[in-house]
């Protein structure tokens, strides 16, 4: 075992076999002290434990993966920063995950549209699996990647992908955006209009076709679709204001469906600059993100299961689930 740390007192390296001849143990109960599912007392690893801290000492995770082939690490591949619930998604991943003796990678793709190179900087690290949560790839790049066999596992978190050869953990958009509709229907909005993100090739959301299709179904009357070129605050607000302006008064919107809550917020803003009474246009958002429970917003809102999706994520690590996985959420009702 070739495991060793600087000892804070000297320069001196501190191995294992420092660990176990202060624990009055062998190495190898050291070895075993530090694998998680390893057999080992609880007196033993107690002792092993205290030693180590009282040492400074840590195991060299990277030579424990060369030799088992397991790195315990799993990439987040993500983008769109601007989006307060990546941040939501990011905590609750990297906690849950911790907790479950995982360690995580984050690779920032924002500066490029291309997941391509994101992906070969996770494989480079010897990851088991990348989770991607961004919005910048399609499934010619996850072929590409799993062509090259690049990653043990390729998990699409939080947005869908039709690649047969990655698995899927997402929120139920079809469910989500028919509870929404109803909603709606039974406060008496006729005249919907949707605010989607922006209209790429990238691996996408289902809410948009869900709800227009779904309100097609029950209304018989179709839905006018805006598509802002970012999830972001900015772009929101410019996209709700040429909406706006270029609507007669007559055919403007009751209520705005927006893809998610930063959408929504940026739209409500839109609607206070000045064009109507901002009673006269509802908002839903989707996602929960903290502001939209702010008294300035009280917005209406559907909650991804972001626990369950956290859960079932493990148990993808753990081979214990090999099929793509939907789950329905919550309608948060406020104002709207």
């Amino acid at each position: 075992m070739t495991d060793v740390i600087n000892s804070p007192d000297s320069d001196r390296v501190i191995t294992a076999d420092d660990v176990a001849e202060a624990a009055g143990v062998s190495r190898w109960t050291v070895a075993r002290a530090f694998k998680k599912d390893a057999s080992i007392s609880r007196k033993s690893r107690e002792k092993v434990m205290a030693a180590a801290e009282k040492l400074g000492y840590a195991p060299d995770l990277l030579a424990a993966s060369l030799a088992s082939d397991r790195s315990h690490l799993v990439a987040l591949i993500t983008n769109d920063f601007n989006n307060p619930h990546k941040l939501v998604l990011l905590e609750r991943l990297t906690r849950i995950l911790w907790s479950h003796g995982w360690g995580t990678l984050l690779v920032n793709m924002s500066e490029s549209e291309d997941a391509s190179a994101a992906l070969l900087a996770a494989s480079q690290r010897r990851v088991d699996a990348a989770v991607m949560i961004g919005t910048r790839f399609d499934d010619r790049v996850l072929d590409t990647a799993l062509g090259a066999r690049r990653m043990k596992k390729l998990v699409v978190f939080a947005r869908y992908s039709s690649n047969p050869n990655t698995l899927t953990i997402a929120c139920d958009d079809v469910l989500a955006m028919r509870e929404m509709a109803d909603h709606l229907l039974v406060r008496g909005y006729r005249r919907p209009a949707f605010i989607a993100g922006p209209d790429t090739q990238s691996a996408k959301l289902h809410r948009l076709d869900s709800f227009t299709d779904y309100w097609r179904e029950q209304t018989g009357t179709a839905i006018i679709a805006w598509h802002a070129p970012g999830y972001d605050f900015r772009s929101a607000i410019d996209t709700t204001d040429t909406l706006l302006k270029s609507t007669p008064d007559a055919q403007k919107p009751d209520v705005l469906v927006c893809e998610n809550d930063i959408l929504a917020i940026g739209a409500t803003e839109a609607i206070r600059g000045g064009h109507e009474d901002p009673r006269a246009i509802a908002v839903t958002g989707f996602d929960d993100i903290p502001l939209a429970a702010a008294p300035s917003y009280d917005l209406t809102t559907y909650r991804q299961p972001i626990t369950a999706m956290c859960e079932a994520l493990l148990d993808v690590l753990a081979g214990r689930r090999t099929k793509d996985v939907f789950m329905p959420g919550k309608l948060i009702v406020r104002r709207g």
